[in-house]
């Protein structure tokens, strides 16, 4: 399963939030500064509990003020 969490931190804390999200490798497959209202990306792979469990360290992390997670779904749409 996979998820892309969005995250938005405090201003000028990307750098030392990026560096912190980079020690959490064994979920945590890519890390990417983006624009728009996140500031950072991260696309998680693993089962439902692991991404939770992932999630929940992130809100956990000082700089952190905002995650949004949205999880991959499989959906047949008869084409």
């Amino acid at each position: 399963m996979r998820a892309l969490c969005l995250i938005t931190v405090k201003p000028g804390k990307v750098d030392s939030v990026v560096e912190i999200l980079k020690k959490k490798r064994k979920v945590a497959k890519q890390i990417m500064i983006v624009t728009g209202r996140a500031d950072i990306s991260v696309l998680l792979q693993g089962n439902i509990d692991e991404i939770n469990n992932i999630v929940i360290d992130f809100k956990k992390i000082k700089n952190i003020v905002t995650t949004e997670t949205l999880i991959e779904v499989e959906v047949n749409l008869g084409w």
